[in-house]
């Protein structure tokens, strides 16, 4: 079970052109990377797949959940680019609340934080207002609100924004133990082709809107030219399907 787009068209402006226009993908599992320039539309479908928007044309789905279902929202997860520290809440507070909001119990919510808080290496800050968090740290705790409740799939708007290279790591080991752990089907956008690591299972390239590319890692890398070192394979492999539109 996963969420699919079928034939999905959105434009922000009545007159305007579409920002995505019979877009038709489906979300893999394991850990895909959403690659594309600024406008290519990675954020406008993560939102129609979070159900924040609601396509103009065709469907999004999660198995046979339209997207318009209050039950949708049950199975997915979005972490959206900017990431708040509730006011006066500790860590556990604020993940708790976001699963309160979600429909668990409080007691549920207040048990499940703790598990979440573990999951991405914050249980020690538990106790710790949210407000205090580094920047990287805070990021965590957005995906800990994001994981709190049993979601089948997980939406990650540009994650790894303004976090140092070590920092980035920490992050992909984070999301990468997750979806191994749960089973997740992770969709995580970027335009930073660093951030495609060995661990991301599948690539998907968005450009003007439609797919260039949609595959495993390994067959997104064998379209950089031949004689590319090692470490720009994913830069030049990106440049190929981005320069082709």
């Amino acid at each position: 079970m996963t969420v699919s787009f079928t034939h999905c068209t959105y434009r922000y402006k009545r007159r305007s052109r579409p920002v995505l226009d019979g877009f038709t993908y489906r979300v893999r599992e394991g850990v895909t990377i959403l690659l594309g320039p600024n406008g290519a539309g990675k954020s406008t479908s993560l939102k129609l797949a979070a159900a924040v928007v609601e396509p103009q044309a065709g469907h999004v789905m999660f198995d046979d959940l339209d997207s318009r279902a209050r039950a949708y929202r049950r199975h997915v997860s979005w972490m959206p680019q900017n990431i708040t520290a509730a006011p006066g809440l500790t860590c556990r507070e604020q993940v708790a609340y976001t699963g309160w909001l979600k429909g668990m119990s409080r007691t549920d919510a207040w048990t499940r934080a703790q598990d979440a808080l573990r999951l991405v290496n914050m249980a020690e800050h538990a106790g710790q207002k949210a407000a205090k968090l580094s920047g990287g740290q805070l990021r965590r705790l957005g995906v800990a609100s994001a994981l709190v409740h049993d979601c089948r799939v997980l939406l990650l708007d540009e994650p790894t924004a303004g976090m140092d290279p070590a920092q980035r790591r920490v992050f992909r080991d984070v999301i990468a133990a997750a979806a191994a752990t749960r089973r997740i089907h992770v969709l995580m956008s970027t335009h930073d082709v660093a951030d495609l690591a060995e661990d991301a299972d599948h690539v998907t390239v968005l450009a003007s809107g439609r797919l260039q590319y949609d595959g495993d890692t390994a067959g997104f890398l064998s379209h950089a030219p031949y004689g590319t070192p090692a470490g720009r394979l994913a830069e030049a492999a990106y440049t190929h399907f981005v320069h082709s539109v």
